[in-house]
């Protein structure tokens, strides 16, 4: 499982927008975003850290970091 910071989010469309691309990634099972924290939260293959950020960003959002999973 992986945790990111955000930026730019401001509505349940933009909330989407990062659900599906991190989604359509090969590996990835599961995003879940939290709008009010601006945090996704990527279960699947931990090794994809690099492919999740690109498709954030892809998707018209900051990556500010990666945050600790327990």
């Amino acid at each position: 499982m992986l945790k990111y910071r955000i930026s730019g989010m401001t509505s349940g469309h933009c909330a989407q927008t990062v659900t599906r691309a991190v989604e359509a990634l090969p590996s990835v099972e599961r995003a879940i975003v939290d709008l009010t924290k601006g945090e996704v939260t990527v279960e699947g293959d931990s090794d994809r850290d690099q492919a999740i950020r690109d498709a954030i960003r892809g998707a018209g959002y900051g990556v500010e970091q990666r945050l600790p999973t327990p």
